[in-house]
């Protein structure tokens, strides 16, 4: 499969559903993690780190669907 083809799929609707909800479940559990004493003492978090927890699983998640497209035709080819 071809580079284009496959980022097609990767940025597809349920590819894109699927990396939203992992980011919203692996960034709400590192954000706790990560920053719940500020948020048990009643203060504000880092929002821009707060952001980035969830960025950074989405990216990881898409970029493990671009992958798995990837190799999944190109080894159905062969």
């Amino acid at each position: 499969m071809t580079r284009t083809e496959a980022l097609r799929l990767t940025f597809s609707r349920s590819s894109v559903r699927g990396s939203l909800i992992v980011a919203i479940g692996v960034g709400t559990l590192l954000n706790l993690i990560n920053q719940g004493d500020a948020l048990w003492s009643g203060n504000w978090p880092v929002l821009w780190k707060a952001c980035l927890t969830y960025c950074v699983p989405f990216a990881v998640a898409s970029y493990g669907s671009y992958a798995a497209f990837r190799q999944s035709k190109s080894s159905n080819a062969q």
